[in-house]
């Protein structure tokens, strides 16, 4: 081997040398920055991670309170229904007494909202079935209460389901069973509520 040959081969020994070096600590940078980057990444992605079950918990957490508040809401309307529902039934049986508690019923209502001398106005029904009966044991009830009587039975009747309805001149008594289970619903429908539901 000459001396030319020596030089070239001691030339492409150095340059491999120096190409190894430099590409040994290439590597090393790499895998610096890909260190870098995965720790990196690893903190953005537990950082996500952490915030998205937040979120997700914090979302269930309003679901359920929703869930719940819908759930009482409905609780609550059925216990209203149940409850109306109690009062309709209630309104039903007064006018469903066997005839003659009916009449004595309606005599009653007639006798103490009476002023005397008002006319008597019931549905078609009742006026055909207990008209004169009524008028008659009313005015036989204000008497024996030393009030005055003169209730007549008027020609008209009145489109309620039960119950009637004292007129004088432009002036009218609700005694209706409608109207007289709905001011007992004020009273009553806490204590109703509360048989059927505790």
């Amino acid at each position: 081997m000459n001396g030319l040959e020596k030089i070239n081969e001691r030339i492409r020994q150095e340059s491999q040398t120096q190409a190894e070096t430099i590409l040994a600590e290439a590597r090393q940078q790499c895998e610096a920055i890909k260190a870098r980057w995965e720790a990196e990444a690893k903190q953005v992605y537990e950082t996500r991670m952490s915030a998205g079950r937040q979120d997700i918990q914090e979302q269930a957490a309003s679901l359920e309170r929703i869930a719940r508040l819908e759930s009482k809401k409905e609780l609550l309307q059925l216990k209203q229904d149940l409850v109306s529902a109690g009062f309709d039934k209630a309104r039903d049986a007064i006018s469903a007494l066997p005839a003659q508690q009916y009449c004595a019923f309606l005599a009653k209502l007639a006798a103490n909202a009476a002023a005397g001398g008002e006319a008597v106005i019931l549905n078609q029904k009742d006026r055909a079935a207990h008209g004169a009966q009524v008028v008659k044991a009313a005015n036989e009830a204000l008497q024996k209460a030393g009030k005055p009587a003169g209730l007549t039975l008027a020609e008209d009747t009145g489109d309620f389901s039960g119950g009637l309805i004292l007129r004088r001149g432009s002036v009218e008594t609700n005694c209706t069973t409608e109207l007289l289970v709905e001011l007992c619903r004020g009273d009553m429908a806490a204590k109703l509520a509360g048989i059927l539901f505790d």
